[in-house]
């Protein structure tokens, strides 16, 4: 009963977990390029684009506040005629958010920043990817949502994998 703590009528009553903080303190574009090789080059033929995205995520500690983080998403995203294979454009974006993050035990903090903290900053980076593409000569590319859940259990099954592979047979 060491745990549990008594309210005003007498009854025991459970111990508050603490509560989640997180707040956006800055988004920002890292860094960004477009190349239109379509403009450059010229490409004759059937133009329909075969379009691949490839996500990736990083996390780190940022300054001396230990509770704040920068998580940042990285898209390569080429697009090419579906016939030919030749290029239309390549566009790579790293789009970085900076997080205040409070009452996250340790061992949830890893998927938080990797799974939560993308999911804010998401709708924002989107647009940018629309605008570029747009501003670039071509329609805006309005990219599917992204399951951040998924591409997390993948990573993480990744890793396991790659260890298993690094161990010696006995």
């Amino acid at each position: 009963m060491a745990d549990e703590t008594e309210n005003q009528n007498g009854a025991a009553t459970q111990p508050q977990q603490a509560q989640v903080k997180s707040r956006v303190l800055a988004q920002y574009v890292r860094d960004m390029s477009f190349e239109n090789i379509l403009a450059q080059k010229g490409v004759e033929g059937d133009t329909t684009p075969d379009i691949k995205v490839q996500v990736n995520l990083d996390a780190k500690k940022r300054g001396a506040d230990g509770n704040q983080y920068e998580v940042i998403t990285k898209l390569n995203i080429t697009s090419k005629t579906k016939d030919g294979g030749k290029p239309l454009f390549l566009m790579e974006v790293e789009y970085a958010g900076l997080f205040q993050v409070e009452g996250v035990p340790e061992e949830q903090l890893h998927p938080y920043l990797l799974i939560e903290c993308p999911r804010i900053t998401f709708p924002f980076l989107r647009r940018i990817v629309s605008d570029v593409t747009r501003d670039g000569g071509f329609p805006p590319l309005n990219l599917e949502t992204i399951d951040f859940m998924q591409l997390y259990r993948a990573e993480i099954a990744r890793r396991a994998e790659a260890q298993k592979a690094d161990q010696p047979v006995n």
